[in-house]
């Protein structure tokens, strides 16, 4: 089984290409960042606001085409606040949905296998009539917080592998 690293992090890792996107896109107010910390991971934390319709943070990372596989998985090398997050996947970044599941953090480092196949459409929160994952390749991965209460967070990430 192949393994290709979609993101290390580490303390010479270029975070530049890392975007964070905020419920501000349809008025809300809740803040975010994404940082390279001092021990080398990714570090993506702020505050979910309510207000104004509000209550996700993300942050997403475009890259160049992988191919994937039918039976390809995503593995996370995480640490959270034991709050619940969604990871997502874009076939084409360009797509106006993502493929999304959730995962819950224990508040200690560990690893997340997610099975593309089980990923499924959804578009600003609302689940499409549409297969779940099925493409050959994809283009972009997310991390997403919004769990419909006010709430800081923070979520440090090691690596991200496809297999």
């Amino acid at each position: 089984m192949s393994t290709q690293i979609i993101f290390d992090f580490n303390k010479n890792a270029d975070v530049k290409n890392w975007n964070v996107v905020l419920d501000g896109v349809m008025g809300g107010r809740s803040s975010g960042y994404f940082e390279l910390n001092e021990d080398g991971f990714g570090e993506f934390g702020g505050e979910i606001s309510l207000a104004n319709n509000g209550g996700f943070s993300s942050v997403r990372y475009t890259f160049d085409k992988m191919e994937v596989k039918d039976d390809s998985k995503i593995i996370l090398k995480v640490r959270g606040d034991g709050k619940n997050y969604q990871f997502r996947i874009k076939h084409k970044n360009r797509d106006y949905y993502s493929y999304i599941t959730s995962f819950e953090t224990s508040g200690e480092w560990e690893e997340i296998t997610i099975e593309l196949k089980d990923m499924y459409p959804s578009f600003r929160g609302r689940k499409l009539n549409q297969p779940n994952f099925s493409h050959d390749y994809i283009e972009e991965v997310v991390f997403l917080i919004g769990n419909k209460k006010q709430e800081a967070f923070k979520l440090l990430i090691d690596e991200i592998v496809l297999q």
